[in-house]
């Protein structure tokens, strides 16, 4: 029989091109496999084959475990104390082994083997043929639909097979089997089928890349597409930039009659694509990303990292889009939250702040109207910019001279001090637990135990309006964070205590 499995690996390996230790390999699988159906117990088996002779040997293993061990499995675990009794040097995670009888290579057919083996041997050609593709760099996959399983294409280029998933195709759009394919390489799913590459066209990456194929200025780094967002089918838009002062970034990306971005468009099922110039200054870029509509004012709040921009009555639809199109793919394109209004809308608005930073600068820091009003007209909203801005800038205040501004700062600070002694008193008693959330801080805490909200359960029981009215926040970090406090009623037992415990 040695000579036999000789012969069989030889042939094997020659016929698939494959290594002869990848055929070895998956015939000990094989014959381990067959081994292991002698016992009842589920148990741990290796087969080890001679590579000259062809001789084979079988082995029982077990694994050197804590007797504490979650789901011990007597059948292939040990414990310290047993594993030493047999070998004295032994410790954990050790695997002991113990020679058995071999199973007669007859006994489950060279038909049987080979067919192990060659699924093992087609497994290894795929991650080959998966390896030569990562190793070339490409980022795009050209090639025909082979066939169609439940509303996923399965895409042949060369050797290689790749999954397009109906999800991940352009809405609208009817593959059929033998259609030429373009798509982007989205990830490697390593499921029970072996590796394989799963595509998408839906994807702001396979836009980019496209605008690469047709665009040499961007393989020559000339210029570079910064971001892309995307309504797959309908609409989408770039951010283009360049440091070569002699090429127009726009221009460029057109094409000679609009050459270059017909041939996106058309590669996209005819979406329709905005090529807008990226600004290293945000409020700029936003300007641009909400084109066509021409904005009215722009107003930045780096700590909520939105931006409230004011259009008129005219070009709010137009930013706005059909079905709030544009303003939502503006807000992707550049990753600030964007919050049309119109005019009425904004003054009412800033009317509403100045309102309450009015009465904020009164009540903390003891000064008349007059006062409070000069501090909100150059720009103060918060007690915080107050204390700590650089003492020269509010020195520039006209109204003010040197000891007024010192004075208002050093109010602001005791101010600031009283409000954090009070939220340290009020923080007494909440769970540790309800701090540890994903998304919590010290400020939102302190305006939950103002309203009783002290723990996690405590959290978890509260609507997501509730949440809201409760403390400001929107209604979408409401949802997050009420989840987030839920998350533990589901958890497992085991896995909750070694959380709270960290």
């Amino acid at each position: 029989m040695s000579r036999e499995i000789l012969l069989l690996v030889d042939a094997l390996a020659r016929e698939k091109n494959v290594n002869r230790d990848v055929v070895f390999g998956a015939l000990e699988m094989a014959l381990a496999s067959a081994t292991k159906k002698r016992f009842t117990e589920d148990v741990d088996v290796r087969v080890a084959v001679d590579r000259n002779t062809g001789d084979y040997e079988a082995f029982r293993r077990w694994k050197v475990v804590p007797d504490d061990t979650p789901e011990y499995n007597v059948a292939q675990m040990t414990s310290l104390e047993e594993a030493q009794e047999k070998k004295p040097d032994a410790k954990m995670d050790d695997i002991l082994e113990e020679p058995i009888e071999n199973v007669p290579f007859g006994r489950i057919g060279a038909q049987t083997a080979k067919q192990v083996i060659l699924q093992r041997i087609r497994d290894a050609e795929r991650e080959q043929i998966l390896n030569d593709f990562l190793g070339r760099g490409d980022e795009l996959v050209t090639g025909s639909v082979k066939r169609m399983e439940r509303g996923s294409a399965i895409v042949e280029s060369g050797r290689l097979e790749a999954l397009l998933p109906r999800e991940n195709m352009i809405p609208k759009e009817n593959l059929r089997v033998g259609d030429r394919v373009r798509a982007w390489v989205a990830n490697i799913d390593r499921g029970a089928r072996g590796p394989q590459l799963v595509l998408s066209r839906t994807a702001p990456q396979f836009i980019m890349k496209l605008f690469e194929l047709e665009v040499p200025e961007i393989e020559e780094k000339l210029l570079e597409i910064k971001s892309a967002a995307r309504d797959p089918g309908v609409r989408a838009k770039i951010a283009v930039h360049t440091t070569d002062r002699r090429i127009d970034p726009i221009g460029t990306c057109v094409g000679m009659r609009g050459s270059r971005v017909q041939a996106v468009t058309q590669e996209l099922a005819g979406e329709r694509v905005d090529i807008v110039l990226w600004s290293a200054d945000p409020a700029q870029f936003v300007i641009g990303a909400l084109a066509p509509a021409e904005v009215s004012s722009i107003l930045v709040d780096e700590e909520k990292h939105s931006m409230d921009v004011v259009v008129d009555e005219e070009n709010l639809a137009i930013a706005i889009g059909r079905s709030g199109q544009n303003v939502r793919l503006a807000s992707q394109l550049t990753g600030w939250t964007i919050n049309l209004m119109n005019e009425e809308e904004s003054t009412k608005k800033q009317t509403e702040e100045s309102t309450r930073a009015r009465e904020l600068f009164i009540q903390r820091l003891d000064v008349d109207e007059e006062v409070a009003n000069i501090l909100i007209q150059e720009g103060f909203s918060t007690l915080e910019e107050i204390a700590y801005v650089p003492i020269n800038e509010m020195l520039e205040i006209e109204a003010f001279d040197e000891n007024t501004v010192n004075e208002l700062r050093t109010r602001a600070r005791n101010a600031l001090l009283v409000q954090a002694i009070a939220s340290e008193e009020q923080m007494e008693g909440v769970d540790q637990n309800l701090l540890k959330l994903e998304g919590m801080d010290t400020q939102l805490a302190a305006k939950l135990a103002e309203g009783g909200v002290k723990t996690r359960d405590d959290l978890a029981d509260l609507a997501v309006d509730e949440l809201s009215e409760m403390t400001g926040i929107e209604d979408e970090r409401a949802k997050t964070l009420i989840m987030a406090a839920r998350a533990h009623w589901f958890a497992p037992e085991g896995e909750t205590q070694i959380k709270e415990a960290q």
